[in-house]
């Protein structure tokens, strides 16, 4: 065979196999334009494989790693139902009042009642894996490491939880709640629910499995060096009663840990919008204070 038929094949297979990457290769989405002047949301941003296992991202215009801090809002539903989108109700006051900032909404695994499936810490142990991922991202999304971890209810307890027990690596500037569980053994007895849901979630009862509890506790984790926070309560909460907010103010005051209170008098679980706007302010200016 001589050199002219040898190049001719060598091309050949050269041609079809680029043919065969092209045919297997999956197109995909097209590039996202991270361009840092322009305003980006990414949704659906995986940080697993669970279909659970995403976020939210909302990345400002303008913004640049060494003035744009992040805020993420941890959703509530009792640990077995809520979604990310709940943060679409207050993205718009929370923009207007906190300059400067990108925000990401987390979804997580749900306690499943019929199955029993993705028992507590599943949903400490996502947040954990989030905020790996968060890190990660910072630089590509030309974002700061000054960031706030944030949610309500059960959202605001694996808030407080990640950032009193997880922060080892700093990244938690600031915690803030609404409403939120902090000591499980207390919390348990509350309602017939409340002991039902806890028990289904940690796996027993505080006798029967004491280390849940106390683990899944973030009142259990308050130290001197516990970031700065921010938590709101109301006062005719029968869903998580007040008690548990009382009892965490309780551990900063006693570590001495910077923080902002404040009960609202006959309110339940859930504020109205001019509550809401007026507590979103005082967080703001509590975090322009600490989280300069």
């Amino acid at each position: 065979m001589d050199r002219a038929n040898i190049s001719r094949i060598i091309f050949k297979l050269i041609f079809v196999s680029i043919l065969l990457v092209n045919a297997c290769a999956d197109p995909g989405e097209p590039p996202l334009n991270l361009d840092p002047s322009v305003a980006v949301e990414i949704k659906d941003d995986p940080y697993g494989n669970h279909p659970r296992q995403v976020v939210d991202v909302y990345l400002p215009a303008n913004r640049s790693s060494d003035k744009t801090k992040l805020f993420i809002w941890v959703h509530g539903g009792g640990w077995t139902d809520g979604d990310k989108s709940e943060f679409a109700q207050i993205k718009p006051l929370m923009e207007a009042v906190f300059e400067d900032y990108a925000f990401v909404a987390v979804n997580y695994r749900l306690y499943n009642i019929t199955t029993r499936s993705n028992q507590f810490p599943n949903q400490e142990e996502d947040i954990q894996s989030m905020m790996d991922y968060v890190k990660s991202r910072l630089g590509d999304w030309d974002v700061g490491e000054d960031v706030v971890l944030a949610g309500g209810s059960a959202g605001g307890h694996l808030a407080l939880l990640h950032s009193y027990k997880h922060n080892g690596n700093g990244l938690v500037k600031a915690a803030v709640a609404f409403f939120p569980p902090t000591d499980f053994k207390t919390f348990h007895g509350f309602n017939f629910l409340t002991t039902a849901l806890l028990e289904a979630l940690i796996g027993g009862s505080p006798s029967s499995n004491p280390s849940g509890y106390a683990n899944s506790s973030p009142t259990n984790f308050v130290k001197s060096s516990s970031v700065p926070t921010v938590f709101f309560h109301g006062t005719a909460d029968n869903v998580v009663p007040v008690s548990q907010s009382y009892r965490l103010e309780e551990k900063l005051v006693g570590s001495k840990v910077p923080h902002y209170r404040e009960y609202i008098d006959g309110a339940g679980h859930s504020f109205p919008q001019p509550v809401i706007i007026d507590l979103i302010g005082k967080t703001a200016a509590f975090l322009q204070v600490h989280v300069p």
